[in-house]
């Protein structure tokens, strides 16, 4: 089994010691246990999937940390939350860095464990599937922003990607890369897993009900999430669906992006977009079950931009960063159009604005951009480079401020 080298490793290591604590959050089987382990070898291991040590951490915590020696990494810590209390009680007592290292695949529930118990003391990490970049050995690690500096550098190692809608229909999940492992087989254990370990704790639904909720969303990915539409599909309650979204974005299954919200923007939509974070789940859960026929698919434009979105989201977790506060869309409706106008993707950095599209097209014009220019609209900000992601072969300049680039440079 040949193990891939994540992009994170070295912030990870730089946190563990700096920190008392180091909290790395992601979905299920992104493969933040293999990750730890092989840079951490000499950690004890803990794993909260086991109801016996996690009975023994609740009920006799500090007979648990007696059997359980520091530095100690703590698997799915999200599952007996109460062990923080104790954590924290070891750490204010030692001014001892990377003592422990916790990781769990919910991420929302861990985060306000930590705001109560461990503020102050914890490094937060975000481990998401494998990049492009990881997969293609691109040792580059930067965070995609469409700046002369970024292209720049990035130019010195693009690699092309060979069979890129295989790629998009395989998906990141490290099983499908390290291993033979069958693609249905992987997806269909995925799902029964997800749902039985993680789903079961937290909603009292069905399988069969929530598993048709799954592929509501999965045929809505980079679409305006639109609840009641979803919750007819179901036959659940509008208020179920918005619990449950909230549920797959807390478990890292889907990204909700935010519109872009400025004062000057009187007639933005302000309705969020739905994104899948793996597209070869999003792949399995609507039964497109070849790299062609999603290729040939009435869904491949907005695959394409669910690949493209997650692997800039990537390239932001992977250097240690938030993109929560950076990255946008803009959909409304300007005094100068016709109809209803969008922005894929809006990046924001020192109030710079750069507007990125991105068309499954291998002939991009400079009218694909033509709404950049709403973003002159607001006072205290710049607008940047704007940027055409797409199937050319190579960097091509549209106008002075508009670039094309293929999807290798993110």
């Amino acid at each position: 089994m040949a193990y891939i080298e994540r992009a994170i490793t070295p912030i990870l290591k730089r946190r563990a010691s700096q920190s008392k604590c180091l909290l790395i959050t992601g979905a299920r089987q992104v493969g933040k246990s293999t990750l730890v382990k092989h840079i951490f070898p000499d950690f004890t291991v803990a794993n909260f999937d086991d109801s016996l040590t996690r009975l023994q951490a609740k009920e006799e915590p500090k007979l648990f940390f007696m059997n359980h020696p520091g530095p100690l990494f703590i698997d799915e810590v999200q599952k007996e939350p109460g062990v923080l209390e104790e954590i924290k009680l070891i750490v204010d007592g030692s001014e001892e860095r990377g003592r422990f290292i916790l990781s769990g695949s919910q991420k929302l529930e861990l985060m306000k464990g930590m705001s109560e118990s461990l503020a102050g003391r914890v490094s937060v990490s975000e481990l998401g599937t494998l990049s492009m970049r990881e997969i293609n050995g691109v040792s580059f690690n930067r965070h995609f922003v469409p700046t002369d500096e970024y292209l720049n550098e990035r130019e010195r190692e693009v690699t092309r990607y060979k069979d890129l809608w295989d790629s998009i229909h395989r998906g990141s999940y490290p099983e499908l890369y390290d291993t033979g492992r069958d693609w249905l087989d992987f997806y269909a254990s995925y799902v029964a897993t997800y749902i039985e370990r993680d789903i079961n704790e937290i909603v009292s639904a069905d399988s069969v009900t929530f598993t048709k909720f799954l592929t509501a969303a999965a045929a809505r990915t980079g679409e305006m999430l639109n609840y009641a539409n979803i919750a007819s599909d179901v036959g659940v309650s509008e208020p179920t669906v918005k619990n449950w979204i909230s549920i797959l974005e807390r478990t890292g299954i889907v990204y909700i992006l935010q519109p872009y919200a400025a004062s000057a923007l009187t007639r933005a939509i302000k309705t969020p977009k739905l994104y899948f974070r793996d597209t070869g789940l999003a792949c399995y859960l609507t039964r497109w079950n070849s790299a062609d026929a999603l290729k040939n698919s009435a869904v491949a434009g907005n695959m394409f931009e669910t690949f493209a979105v997650s692997e800039i989201l990537k390239s932001y977790s992977n250097e240690g960063l938030d993109h929560r506060f950076s990255v946008y869309y803009y959909r409304g409706k300007d005094k100068s159009a016709s109809s209803e106008n969008e922005i894929d993707l809006i990046i924001e950095e020192n109030g710079v604005l750069y507007p990125v599209e991105i068309k499954m097209s291998g002939n991009p014009k400079a009218s694909m951009a033509s709404v950049n220019q709403v973003l002159d609209k607001i006072p205290d900000k710049k607008r940047g480079m704007g940027v055409i992601l797409c199937l050319v072969d190579r960097k091509l300049y549209l106008r002075e401020n508009l670039i094309a680039l293929p999807i290798e440079y993110v």
